[in-house]
Order: C-alpha cells, then sequence, then structure tokens
C-alpha cells in the first residue's frame, strides 16, 4: 500500500492512500478538520458509526477514540485535505476572544457535508501543495485562522470544543472500558483517557475487573465478533477490523482457540 502525504506545514496535509483500504484505531492529540476529495472512510465510535466520501467535510476533537477505515473507491484513491488545529495555534486564536462556555456533545463527530464556505476555504489550499519552496507561516495562520472563523459562524458550540484545552479528568474506569474496548492503543493512552497514571490505571483495573487489561480486551473484542458472526450473519472479513483485532490470520487463530472452531464455521 502507498500512502502519500504532502505537507504545507506541519498542521496542514494532502493525504493519500493509494491502492487499497487502511484501517488504523487513532485517538487524535489535535482536532481534525478534513474534507474528502474523493474515496471512502469509515469511522467507528464506541456508540456511532459514520461513512464519508467525496465532498463530506468533518471535524474530529481531539482526544476522541476511533476506529479508521479507509478505501479507494471507483478507480480513485482515498485522498483528503487534513488541517490541524492544534492547541497551540487554538490558544493563539482565542487569547483575545471572550468565549460563551456551553455543554458540547459528548463523544461526537460534527459534519459539514458539501458546506460551500468550508469548501471554498479547504479547496483553496490544492493549488499551493504543487509549489515548490517552503509554504510562508503567515499565509498558513491566515488559512487556518479562517478555517476556525467559518466553524465558529456556522457552529455555535464549536468554542466549547476548540477552546477547552483541559486534560482528561479521572472519568468511571469500568464505563469507559465497556463502551471503548474495540479500540487499540497503548496502554499509557488508556491510562491517559481516563485521567489516570499508567500504574493507577492497572492497579484501578485489576481491582474492578479481577484480570489483567490485555486479557480482557481480548476476551471482549472476541465475544463482540462472535455475537456479530454468530447473530448478524458477517463474514469474517466484515467482523475483526471492527472488533479491535489488527489483522485476519491473528484473529481467526485467537477465535479457534477460544471457540474451538474457525470464524468461517459461524457464517
Amino acid at each position: 500500500m502507498e500512502h502519500v502525504s504532502r505537507y504545507l506545514c506541519k498542521d496542514i496535509k494532502l493525504s493519500c492512500y493509494e491502492d487499497r483500504l487502511f484501517k488504523s484505531d487513532l485517538i487524535f492529540e489535535d482536532h481534525m478538520l478534513v474534507w474528502f476529495i474523493s474515496g471512502e472512510t469509515k469511522i467507528i465510535q464506541a456508540d456511532s458509526t459514520l461513512s464519508f466520501k467525496t465532498g463530506d467535510i468533518f471535524l474530529i476533537p481531539r482526544n476522541e477514540l476511533a476506529t479508521i477505515i479507509n478505501y479507494p473507491r471507483s478507480g480513485l484513491p482515498h485522498k483528503t485535505v487534513v488541517m490541524h488545529l492544534s492547541a497551540e495555534r487554538l490558544r493563539r486564536f482565542y487569547e483575545k476572544i471572550e468565549v460563551r462556555k456551553k455543554n458540547p456533545r459528548g463523544h461526537k463527530i460534527y459534519t459539514f457535508n458539501n458546506h460551500p464556505l468550508l469548501e471554498s476555504c479547504l479547496a483553496s489550499l490544492i493549488p499551493y501543495f504543487d509549489l515548490e519552496g517552503e509554504f510562508p507561516e503567515s499565509l498558513a495562520s491566515l488559512k487556518i485562522a479562517e478555517a476556525i472563523n467559518i466553524l465558529r459562524m456556522i457552529e455555535p458550540e464549536v468554542d466549547s470544543v476548540l477552546a477547552n484545552f483541559d486534560a482528561p479528568g479521572k472519568i468511571d474506569l469500568v464505563d469507559f472500558m465497556q463502551r471503548n474496548f474495540m479500540f487499540n492503543m497503548p496502554m499509557e493512552k488508556w491510562g491517559y483517557l481516563t485521567g489516570r497514571s499508567l500504574s493507577t490505571f492497572n492497579r484501578d483495573f485489576k481491582k474492578l475487573f479481577n484480570t489483567s487489561p490485555q486479557k480482557w480486551l481480548t476476551e471482549k473484542r472476541l465475544a463482540l465478533a462472535y455475537y456479530q458472526l454468530r447473530e448478524k450473519k458477517k463474514k469474517p472479513t466484515e467482523v475483526y477490523l471492527e472488533a479491535g483485532f489488527e489483522d485476519l490470520s491473528h484473529f481467526s487463530f485467537a477465535f479457534k482457540k477460544k471457540y474451538g472452531v474457525s470464524p468461517g464455521h459461524l457464517v
């Protein structure tokens, strides 16, 4: 698989996956504004699954867990313009703006499909990717500020998301793990997202679940896969990525070890 990213600056890129699907479990450290040029993406969160295609625009907030599956479509690559709205840039933007605090939608992706102002803003970046030499930081700042101003105009609650620079606080570990077990990430990230150090996360997990995090995660993912295969009649190739496994062979091996049959025998 060929993946090419061309950067105007560290916060603006043109991303392209050429030949086949690509899956990753991500937690973004920056808010991400994405405009689709071609291809398709499925984004799976704990309580929702969204699909995006040519012309769609979305904003995924930072510290949100998501499984991202990118697909080429109709002979065209998966191609997007991606703008990172970093904490550094957002602090500068909001330092002279008084923000009215509102309660934002939790764990949600904001969609702005085919919105003319956002599309015009992001499409205007395309010619710059063919220029040689360094892209001026002053121009990058203007384009990012333009995007933020448009977001603030069309989505009244976005300030409560973009101007929130707090780290995650300590939360209910059982509820969080039950909703997010299908996402793959280092144990340090699990700790960070639940407001714990790694040692505290492991200690609290053992106390609450009476087993290790990795063993529990594997068991939960296998149980989800079994349900999807047996009750929903899905194929193994449709199930293993969404259940949290990285490749089909590892999934098949772990599944047969637990249930005594290969995943294909349940279809």
